[in-house]
C-alpha cells in the first residue's frame, strides 16, 4: 500500500516525519513524502521517495493557500491508498482528496496548532484555522499527537480519542560521523577553548527563552552557549549577541542535518529547554530536544511547563527554573556547572532514561494505528 505524507517544512530538520516514514516503510508501506523547497534547503538523502515543492509565497495566508492548492492538485493525480497529514496546515488538502477519491486519511498533530503564538495573537488567522479544525478534525477517525495534554484538550474540544506518539529518538543512532561534521565540531571546540558548552537545539522562534539565555551568559564564566537551528528570530538573536558584546560566548551554527545532530549534542555539558508559557501550545510542549539531550547523556535545565517538568522530575535528569529572570537562569546554570557530582548523576540518569524513552517503543502505537486501517 502507498502512503503519501505531507508537511509544510523543507523536511531537512523534521526528525518526527522521518522516523514516521522509516517506520511505515519497515512495516511494508510504500512511502512518498511531500514537503517544501527553500532557497537554502540542504540536500536530502532518504531511502524513500520525496518531493519538495518550490512555492512563490514564503509565509502567511497566501503561502498556506498556495501550498494546500498545489498539494490538492498533486495528490488528486497520484495513486495512493492512505493520506497522512502533518499538522493543521496540511489537513484541508488531504481531507478534500480523501473524500473525493475515497481514500483513508490519518492526522498527526505535531502542535496544538491554533494555540501557536503566531496564530493565537491574530484574530482573523486563528478564526480561519479554528473553522478548518472544527470542520474536519471530528471527522478524522485515525489521529495521534505528541503528548497526553494535547490529546486531552482535543478530547474536551471535539470528543475525539487521539493516540499519543511522542517524538522520541531511536534506541540506536548512526555512529558514522561525516567529514563536514568533524570539521564543524572542531570549529566549535576551537571557539570554546575547552570551556563548558551549553547547548540549545531546535527552532529559533519566540517563546523559547533564548533571549534570556543569551543575556544570562554575561553572568556565566568559562562557558559558551551553542545555538543550533534557525527560525523567525535568528537574525534578532545575532544582533542581540553583538549589542551585548558576547561574540566570544555565543556560537550559532544555523541549520544542521539531524542525522548528524547527536554528535554535536554529545560535546555539551548541559542542555537548555526553557520554553515560556505564551499560549497553550507552549504550555503543553514536549520538545524532542529534551529527549535528544538524554540520549547524549546531557543534563537539562528546563522550564516548569507540565509535560517537560514531568519528564525532568520523573527521570531526575536535571533541574528546572522558577522564572525567566536573566540572573535566575544564570544562577541555575552556574549551580549545575559547579556541581560535578550532580552532573555525573544527571548524566547517568539521562542515559538510563533514554533506554526507556525511545522511538522503538512509540513505534508500536504507530503500528497499531496503521495495521487497523490497512
Amino acid at each position: 500500500m502507498k502512503i503519501h505524507i505531507s508537511v509544510t517544512n523543507d523536511l531537512v530538520t523534521d526528525q518526527r516525519v522521518n522516523k514516521i516514514a522509516l517506520s511505515l516503510q519497515k512495516m511494508g508501506f510504500e512511502v512518498f513524502l511531500i514537503g517544501r523547497l527553500l532557497k537554502k534547503s540542504l540536500p536530502l538523502n532518504r531511502p524513500y521517495s520525496c518531493k519538495r515543492m518550490s512555492l512563490f509565497f514564503k509565509k502567511g495566508f497566501l503561502f498556506y493557500a498556495e501550498y494546500n492548492l498545489r498539494l490538492f492538485f498533486y495528490l488528486m493525480f497520484q495513486k495512493t491508498d492512505i493520506l497522512l497529514a502533518n499538522d493543521l496546515d496540511t489537513l484541508l488538502a488531504n481531507f478534500l482528496v480523501s473524500k473525493i477519491k475515497n481514500k483513508k486519511i490519518v492526522y498527526d498533530s505535531h502542535e496544538y496548532f491554533t494555540e501557536l503564538p503566531e496564530v493565537f495573537n491574530r484574530k482573523f488567522v486563528r478564526k480561519t484555522w479554528l473553522f478548518i479544525e472544527k470542520l474536519i478534525l471530528p471527522r478524522i477517525k485515525n489521529s495521534y499527537t505528541v503528548c497526553e495534554s494535547i490529546a486531552n484538550e482535543y478530547k474536551k474540544k471535539y470528543n475525539i480519542n487521539m493516540k499519543v506518539i511522542r517524538n522520541l529518538p531511536n534506541k540506536n543512532y548512526n555512529n558514522e560521523i561525516s567529514h563536514e561534521t568533524k570539521n564543524k565540531i572542531s570549529e566549535i571546540k576551537q571557539f570554546s577553548k575547552n570551556k563548558n558548552i551549553i547547548i540549545y537545539q531546535g527552532s529559533i522562534n519566540i517563546g523559547r527563552g533564548l533571549e534570556e539565555a543569551i543575556k544570562a551568559m554575561k553572568y556565566i564564566d568559562n562557558s559558551i552557549l551553542l545555538i543550533i537551528g534557525k527560525g523567525t528570530i535568528y537574525d534578532d538573536l545575532i544582533k542581540l549577541r553583538s549589542k551585548l558584546f558576547l561574540k566570544d560566548k555565543i556560537f550559532f551554527t544555523g541549520i544542521l542535518n539531524f542525522e548528524q545532530l547527536h554528535h554535536f549534542t554529545k560535546i555539551a555539558k548541559i542542555g537548555i529547554c526553557i520554553e515560556k508559557n505564551i499560549g497553550m501550545n507552549y504550555y503543553f510542549a514536549l520538545p524532542n530536544k529534551l529527549f535528544d539531550y538524554q540520549k547524549a547523556g546531557v543534563p537539562v535545565l528546563s522550564s516548569k511547563l507540565p509535560e517537560i517538568y514531568k519528564i525532568v522530575k520523573t527521570y531526575k535528569v536535571g533541574i528546572s527554573i522558577e522564572n525567566h529572570e536573566v540572573k535566575h537562569i544564570a544562577e541555575k546554570i552556574n549551580f549545575m556547572l559547579n556541581n560535578k557530582k550532580k552532573l555525573e548523576i544527571w548524566k547517568k540518569n539521562s542515559l538510563c532514561a533514554s533506554k526507556k524513552l525511545n522511538w522503538e517503543n512509540e513505534e508500536k502505537i504507530l503500528k497499531e494505528i496503521f495495521n487497523s486501517i490497512s
